[in-house]
């Protein structure tokens, strides 16, 4: 999992860097911009994700919590 949340976006926008380094003409500030455009888009991908699932824990956490006030009648933390 970190290879897809770290290592794919870096290598993408080192890829794009090393196309500014190496290629000539237009090819060179397009295939820059391209795959570091690649690369910031899979890393807010995967951060976009995160926060998604994020929430979902915190849901979890709250429904398990109105469970137990429904069997003890106190929350969890009292």
């Amino acid at each position: 999992m970190i290879w897809i949340r770290y290592v794919l976006p870096g290598v993408l926008v080192a890829a794009g860097f090393v196309l500014l380094v190496v290629a000539d003409g237009t090819t060179r500030w397009d295939g820059f911009a391209m795959c570091v455009g690649a690369g910031l888009a899979v890393l807010l991908m995967n951060v976009l994700f995160r926060f998604g699932a994020k929430g979902d824990e915190e849901r979890t956490a709250e429904a398990e919590a109105r469970e137990y006030f429904s069997r003890h009648g106190r929350w969890p933390d009292d």
